[in-house]
């Protein structure tokens, strides 16, 4: 396993309804985290007594991956779905930030600005509909990873000099 010097920032975007699979997909993320491959970012780190809407909006900003966790009550959310898919959106198509919408709940989604983008989980068949919910979950942690080491491989190419510097080994003295 590659060793890497900085992680990726996930900011994730999900309506308050969808907090219960934010949750689950940020347990199935841990090992990501623990690798450093990532650091994941929502409004529920926002600190009391912070601006949470400047507060959102710097890790909007700094995010280099944005999760949208889709569902009817992200639709319906204007925050969502009117300010940070807007902004994300904006940021995906400058190429400053890489746009991973996750299905989790049935939904039409037939014209969204997103509507062009590889959805997660596979099949973009959304998370509740799978037998296994966790099967599901681990199909999008597998899903961000592959992003992830992608996004790593533009940041860290694999050439001859780089090759002990990403695999944290010595090359012996010439």
């Amino acid at each position: 396993m590659p060793i890497f010097q900085t992680s990726i920032e996930i900011f994730c975007s999900y309506a308050r309804a969808d907090e219960v699979w934010q949750r689950k997909l940020e347990t199935h993320l841990s090992l990501l985290k623990r690798q450093g491959l990532i650091s994941l970012w929502h409004d529920r780190n926002i600190v009391p007594g912070t601006d949470w809407a400047t507060a959102i909006d710097v890790h909007l900003e700094a995010a280099s991956v944005i999760l949208l966790l889709i569902s009817p009550d992200f639709f319906a959310s204007d925050y969502c779905y009117g300010t940070e898919l807007k902004r994300a959106m904006e940021r995906h198509q400058a190429n400053e930030a890489r746009v991973l919408p996750i299905l989790l709940r049935p939904v039409d989604w037939k014209g969204t600005p997103f509507e062009g983008l590889q959805v997660l989980p596979t099949g973009a068949k959304p998370i509740t509909l799978w037998d296994n919910h966790d099967g599901a979950l681990t199909d999008v942690a597998i899903g961000i990873r592959r992003v992830i080491e992608h996004l790593h491989s533009l940041s860290f190419p694999a050439s001859p000099l780089s090759l002990p510097y990403l695999w944290n080994i010595e090359l012996p003295p010439v």
